[in-house]
């Protein structure tokens, strides 16, 4: 299936926070919040919601397309998803600027705080799905709020099927915007936090949600997920990990793992099944492409955690 991946390309600054953020924040003094957190490691990585989801992809055996825009400084970045199995010939190279950066310390009880540095990403709306050919799926992955909405937009016209995947913008997007854009999609898919966004922003519920779109996906962290359709909902556990060392990018991962099971034509349980594996993967190692698996060793450690596929979906 020709799988084209929109959104960010980011360089992650990665940092670890020997404490608890919740123990510097005092309740009486929220309005006036001056902190400065002492950080024993960082490390630069390739990041960004897009290449993340394209590299779970091409481990896992597609060749996805990356539809997005980068800074002058994304040669070797560029590089490296080719040799992974990423097809970037859709993405742009933007002269003057550089690749947006994603800054995030996390702590302890992996909390995060983080900054987001635009850079190239504001030219994504230079991008048209109108000059992509035989698009079977794709993914409407955070990005510039108004490219992501021209994507929707255009997608519903070409008749692509396509996710909805409004993550760190919910915050950033007006109630519209987010209804806009699940308008006519495939999938809405985030976390439960920007769930309630959504909820509150527009003011849809689950049911007014699905009226718009063929499904909701909601993502738990260490609870799993859960699928709600007009059948009704389906919660899916999270895999147990060997060790936690980051989350960066574990939101990702479950999101290509998801799609790969959509390019198998697999129902959406085990989709989810499939991206809770893909997820944890990503838990176990540092920044959102520093795992590696053979399709074979994916499959074992699926069969692992839920069975063999078709035994039980």
């Amino acid at each position: 299936m020709n799988i084209v991946v929109t959104g960010s390309i980011a360089y992650d600054y990665l940092m670890s926070f020997p404490g608890r953020f919740t123990e510097h924040f005092l309740p009486e003094h929220m309005a006036r919040v001056s902190l400065s957190f002492l950080v024993d490691s960082m490390d630069k990585r390739r990041g960004g919601c897009a290449p993340n989801i394209a590299y779970t992809l091409a481990l896992l055996g597609e060749r996805p397309r990356l539809m997005a825009t980068a800074g002058q400084d994304f040669g070797d970045y560029r590089r490296w998803l080719e040799a992974a199995g990423v097809d970037t010939s859709l993405v742009r190279e933007v002269e003057g600027k550089f690749t947006a950066s994603f800054f995030c310390s996390t702590d302890v009880e992996n909390n995060q705080i983080a900054s987001f540095y635009t850079g190239a990403m504001a030219n994504a709306g230079e991008l048209s799905f109108r000059t992509v050919e035989d698009c079977g799926l794709a993914i409407i992955s955070p990005n510039d709020p108004s490219a992501m909405l021209q994507y929707a937009e255009e997608c519903r016209a070409l008749g692509v099927p396509y996710i909805w995947d409004p993550g760190q913008q919910c915050a950033r997007m007006s109630g519209e915007e987010l209804k806009e854009g699940l308008t006519g999609a495939a999938i809405v898919i985030c976390n439960d936090y920007e769930f309630e966004l959504i909820r509150q922003k527009t003011g849809l519920d689950e049911a007014a949600i699905l009226a718009d779109c063929q499904a909701l996906v909601v993502t738990r962290g260490e609870n799993g997920c859960s699928i709600i359709d007009v059948e009704g909902q389906v919660d899916i556990p999270a895999v147990p990990p060997h060790r936690i060392l980051d989350p960066t990018g574990v939101g990702d991962a479950f999101r290509g793992g998801f799609m790969k099971g959509m390019a198998r034509g697999a129902d959406y349980a085990v989709c989810a099944r499939m991206g809770s594996v893909a997820a944890t993967y990503a838990l176990e190692h540092l920044g959102g492409q520093s795992h590696a698996y053979t399709w074979e060793e994916f499959r074992d450690r699926y069969e692992a955690s839920f069975g063999r596929v078709g035994a039980e979906d």
